[in-house]
């Protein structure tokens, strides 16, 4: 159960992120590039410059049968929409959770208030558990702002442009309800580890660039027809994140000392 010094951290901590605006604006601008600039590009390319089209012939021919309904455009915005932004969104959660991870203990280093905060009636725990889930309040919110913006821009781009809507599928909810929130619990616990140990913010946020890596190569094999992102690829890995992100959780909240912090 929260009390309400652990609460005060956590609003201290969003408010200490979000009236930052040199960081603030470097979390923003992943989602900015990714749900609004990268799919309006799709959008206007697919529908605007028909030759382009054949790009995507590999992934269409991957699709089950019945989701190859209506004619080519149609099936390349369900296509970009329901099998390759989700590959994208990913990285919102990861970059969103990890600057705001990165500056939770390194932050209080910087700032020369990390002794006061240990002399603090909270434990070690509650202090890891207030770090960890303010981050991951931030990047909960950033993720959903994220989607409703580009469902929304998408839709008006897509009706404006070709007459018919593109619908999301039974993916996004998989992403949002599990995915994100996980991967989002995974990057901030490796970073709340490195924040603990790093002198900068830069040094911490270093190891959770690290789980971009997969998802740039699932863009890559989508691209190349190696792969296709399908809903049970994704279900397996709403199954799966949840419990590696419970175990580095409670791992990087059980390793740390007050030694080790004020290193």
């Amino acid at each position: 159960m929260m009390n309400r010094m652990q609460l005060a951290l956590m609003k201290k901590d969003i408010r200490g992120i979000t009236s930052n605006k040199q960081v603030f604006s470097v979390m923003l601008m992943v989602p900015l590039a990714l749900t609004i600039i990268l799919p309006s590009i799709f959008v206007f390319v697919t529908v605007l410059v028909p030759d382009t089209t054949s790009d995507f012939q590999k992934l269409l021919e991957m699709l089950p049968s019945t989701e190859q309904i209506g004619n080519q455009k149609q099936m390349i915005l369900g296509l970009l929409l329901n099998k390759i932004m989700p590959v994208f969104f990913l990285m919102i959660p990861i970059m969103a959770s990890s600057v705001m991870a990165a500056s939770s203990f390194v932050g209080e280093k910087e700032k020369h208030t990390l002794e006061t905060l240990l002399y603090s009636p909270l434990s070690l725990k509650q202090l890891f558990q207030s770090k960890i889930l303010a981050s991951f309040s931030v990047s909960m919110m950033v993720s959903f702002i994220s989607f409703a913006a580009m469902i929304v821009v998408m839709e008006i781009e897509v009706l404006l442009l070709t007459g018919s809507a593109v619908m999301p599928d039974l993916s996004w909810m998989i992403i949002m309800l599990l995915i994100a929130p996980s991967i989002s619990l995974v990057a901030i616990s490796i970073t709340v580890r490195g924040s603990a140990k790093a002198q900068t913010i830069e040094e911490a946020q270093q190891r959770a660039v690290f789980l971009v890596f997969p998802i740039i190569a699932l863009v890559i094999g989508q691209f190349t027809g190696i792969i296709m992102v399908s809903t049970w690829i994704l279900l397996g890995l709403g199954i799966v994140l949840p419990l590696i992100a419970a175990l580095l959780v409670k791992g990087s909240v059980g390793k740390f000392t007050y030694e080790k912090l004020l290193r």
